[in-house]
């Protein structure tokens, strides 16, 4: 890492150099983190990756990305095996100048707080007391207390670190006691939190500063003053969302019975908080994820067309009546979002055109009629999504003409189900995906299986890329995925866990669709997991 962040060293001492930017935290670990209000540690991966498997983490304390949780988002859901010859972290490497920057900017700004570094595979005694098992880990801890430090889970930026510390050895909100005072925190920010509470020491204001320490995209305010209840047109206990686009303001009255719940004012401001209709880029989609509403809308359009920009005066009239339901959201296919157009099937030349998603189930939805895009046809085609009137759609690929002329037969959505579930015939199915190394180092024994059995006429040993085909039968979670369709009725689909080699896939056969009892199954490593379905992710490796 570079210059700003001391190395702390292990109860017992240790070797390693301390950076001059900041004293030196050296000596018992205890003694250097009373003396100041508050010390984040960051958990400094020095460690060879030694090829264990990692889940890809979205954020810097490695929260895990959930399968599925995004549209056609190019980096997210997928697990590889770390090459044991990558002796470093890049996210640690990433981190270690923004690290270094947030050092200077508390120095500079006077926040007592201290931030310090720890080599965790070199300081194995601390990383064990502490929990840590992946890197960069970071922990802040405050006035000396050893034993229950806060997990940081902000963003990596080192201007949004500093503001997370800030909030946290600070107050989280200003007090505001005039207009005045009022309407300048409003206009300095496009969104600004106001709680107006009329006994600040209640615990509904507890509630609401513990989630201004964490909101780091808002800024927050509170007040007790009548004249300010007055001004603003309130006479109960009532958070406030300000914000310079859209309506303007959101209310959020406090239940005078339940008093303030922390995750419904939550979700109230993340909701509100978004534009009325998003543009979808790198900056707005980790908030159009994050916004907590399962139903997204998007419109494809091209934005350099002047007649396509008029689309979006109708688009943007219907999303009100959708708020917190249906996200609106506007994709521009002349910019770089050719994995979006891939995800939902679609190519740039069929904009302007609508397409619906539930991205808790993934399904995917279309208008039927092909009306063009106005207030009215947009908020019909959400009603109809909405109250179960439309199907969802399915993507495939065309099926090819020689898809039966190779060993290995090519399936596709449109010919999968008249295939797999031919009752005559033991149909063997590899789902896989392009960019899987998994199913790559398969693929010999995979071709060598089919050239062995395709005399057998009651034998298909096929394959289907799951990223470009959707099933209706069943979701495919993992690459490869192996799965036996057995001749005779019932539609009967086992899914083969074994070793994937030519030898054990023939006995597997041979023994109709089981391995003999005899022979102890040799348990693998869970296949990789499916990105969002139909997604263009390549492997870790390429990223």
């Amino acid at each position: 890492m570079s210059p700003g962040a001391p190395t702390l060293r292990d109860r017992k001492g240790g070797k390693g150099g301390v950076f001059p930017a900041l004293p030196s935290l050296a000596g018992p670990c205890a003694t250097a983190w009373g003396g100041c209000k508050g010390v984040l540690v960051l958990g400094l991966v020095m460690a060879r990756a030694q090829g264990r498997t990692e889940e890809y983490a979205c954020s810097l304390l490695g929260c895990l990305v959930r399968r599925g949780c995004c549209w056609g988002c190019g980096s997210l859901g997928h697990s590889q095996t770390r090459p044991p010859d990558a002796p470093w972290c890049g996210h640690c490497k990433a981190l270690a100048p923004e690290y270094s920057k947030a050092a200077a900017l508390l120095a500079a700004a006077s926040v007592a707080v201290t931030l310090a570094k720890v080599d965790g595979p070199a300081q194995l005694e601390l990383a064990e007391e502490f929990g840590v098992t992946e890197y960069p880990t970071l922990k802040f801890f405050r006035h000396g207390n050893r034993t229950h430090p806060e997990e940081y889970t902000g963003p990596r930026e080192a201007e949004r670190m500093v503001e997370w510390l800030r909030r946290r050895v600070g107050p989280s909100a200003t007090r505001l006691e005039d207009e005045a005072g009022t309407q300048a925190l409003i206009d300095a920010r496009d969104l600004v939190v106001v709680g107006f509470f009329q006994d600040l020491q209640d615990e509904d204001v507890a509630t609401f500063l513990a989630l201004a320490r964490d909101a780091l995209d808002m800024t927050f305010g509170l007040t007790d003053r009548p004249q300010l209840f007055q001004h603003f047109g309130l006479t109960k206990d009532t958070v406030v969302l300000f914000k310079k686009f859209d309506e303007g303001r959101a209310d959020f009255p406090v239940d005078e019975e339940l008093g303030l719940d922390l995750g419904d004012l939550s979700r109230f401001l993340v909701t509100h908080s978004m534009r009325l209709v998003t543009e979808f880029n790198s900056q707005t989609s980790p908030k159009i994820f994050a916004a907590r509403i399962l139903n997204h809308l998007l419109l494809f359009l091209n934005q350099s067309l002047a007649a396509h920009r008029e689309l979006l005066a109708g688009f943007g009239e219907a999303a009100p009546r959708f708020r917190g339901q249906v996200l609106f959201v506007v994709v521009d296919v002349a910019a770089e979002n050719e994995h979006v157009l891939k995800y939902f099937g679609l190519k740039a030349e069929a904009a302007p055109a609508l397409r619906l998603v539930n991205i808790e189930t993934t399904k995917k939805y279309a208008p039927v009629d092909g009306d063009p895009v106005t207030a009215a046809s947009v908020t019909a085609f959400c009603h109809a999504v909405l109250n179960g009137q439309v199907k969802p759609y399915l993507l495939s690929q065309e099926v090819p003409p020689d898809w039966d002329q190779q060993p290995v037969k090519t399936l596709v959505g449109k010919n999968f189900e008249q295939v797999a579930f031919d009752e005559t015939k033991n149909v063997f199915v590899k789902f896989y995906a392009p960019w899987c190394t998994h199913c790559k180092e398969m693929a010999p024994a995979w071709e060598a299986l089919a050239e062995k059995y395709k005399d057998h006429e009651d034998i298909i040993i096929a394959e289907l890329d799951a990223t470009a085909n959707e099933l209706d039968a069943f979701a495919v979670h993992g690459f490869p995925t192996l799965k036996y369709f057995p001749a005779g009725p019932g539609r009967k689909v086992i899914e083969y866990k074994s070793t994937r080699d030519l030898e054990t896939l023939s006995k597997f056969l041979d023994n109709g669709g089981e391995l003999p009892t005899e022979e102890p199954l040799e348990e693998l490593a869970p296949p990789s997991p499916e990105p969002p379905t139909n997604s263009t992710v390549g492997s870790k490796e390429e990223l």
